[in-house]
């Protein structure tokens, strides 16, 4: 049982090493990136968001009146400098989700690039971690308010970043792999209760116009999801319409809205009669749990 432990620990470090390098050669060094480096200009704050890997998205989120930023999920740390340089801005803070490589793996790099830098996360596992967090939890970068979310499921240790102006206005929510447009994250580490609560009990009480900047560019392949749920939602089609003409562009589809989601993502809509038919229950957990089932079996169908 020894020799098959140390086995097993080498060929984990093999894989996680090989996918690692499989992610940085096929990154924006050495191709084309995924998306355009587009600027999201709100009322006290802007948002850079900064492509990164296969479908990853860093944000520059920058507070206009300070000039003080901070970079979520830095998971490639030369870029993050980079933007920081084009901007002007002075890089204080770190916001990471949670501990997965491709969202935590850039900041011990950044750490050692930018001196002095605070990394807010839920997680001891996150590399580099100075100021673990917990739900409700406030802090400023600027005189922008930012407020700890916690929503255990895809990893027990999830933070969702939620940010304000310094009147509490213009509100914005950097929601990692909890929430995506159009879908949600697997369920790695939780349950469908604790999804349940993140999406429903937590991120659709935030006002309908916080602006959602999520982990992934997974907007196209959530939206066919959405589509085979429920086929007559026309919310679903047009911003199926709508995404696709983005992507054609290479553009992001990145941001939404919390009111938005709420029309035509599923994870959202599931105390909503059409979406339970769909899986044959008549209670939003359990919906929850179903619907991730067949999301992640998903394959759909090819266009005739």
């Amino acid at each position: 049982m020894k020799g098959f432990s140390v086995l097993f620990s080498f060929s984990s470090r093999l894989f996680v090493n090989s996918w690692q390098s499989r992610c940085l050669t096929n990154n924006c060094f050495f191709r084309r990136c995924h998306s355009k480096t587009v600027l999201i200009t709100q009322i006290d704050m802007r948002v850079r968001l900064l492509p990164a890997l296969q479908d990853n998205y860093m944000y520059l989120l920058v507070d206009e009146e300070s000039n003080e930023a901070a970079i979520v999920d830095p998971v490639e740390p030369e870029k993050v400098v980079e933007a920081v340089k084009q901007e002007g801005v002075k890089l204080t803070s770190v916001l990471t989700t949670h501990h997965h490589w491709d969202h935590s793996g850039g900041n011990e790099k950044l750490v050692s690039l930018q001196q002095g830098l605070n990394v807010y996360g839920g997680d001891d596992r996150i590399p580099a971690l100075t100021n673990k967090v917990s739900h409700d939890d406030k802090f400023k970068v600027g005189s922008l308010n930012i407020q700890c979310l916690f929503t255990p499921c895809h990893t027990s240790g999830h933070i969702c970043f939620y940010v304000t102006g310094q009147d509490g206005q213009d509100p914005a929510v950097f929601t990692g792999d909890t929430l995506f447009i159009a879908g949600c994250g697997k369920f790695f580490e939780g349950q469908p209760d604790q999804m349940y609560n993140a999406l429903i009990n937590v991120l659709s009480n935030l006002p309908d116009e916080t602006k959602v900047y999520c982990g992934h560019e997974y907007t196209v392949s959530n939206l066919k999801f959405a589509e085979h749920v429920e086929p007559s939602n026309v919310d679903i089609k047009e911003k199926m319409s709508w995404a696709q003409v983005q992507r054609s562009k290479d553009t992001p589809t990145i941001p939404s809205t919390i009111g938005e989601e709420k029309k035509y993502n599923p994870f959202m809509r599931v105390r909503v009669k059409s979406v339970q038919d769909h899986v044959g229950q008549s209670e939003g957990i359990a919906t929850m749990g179903a619907l991730r089932t067949e999301k992640d079996g998903f394959k759909p169908k090819s266009a005739i």
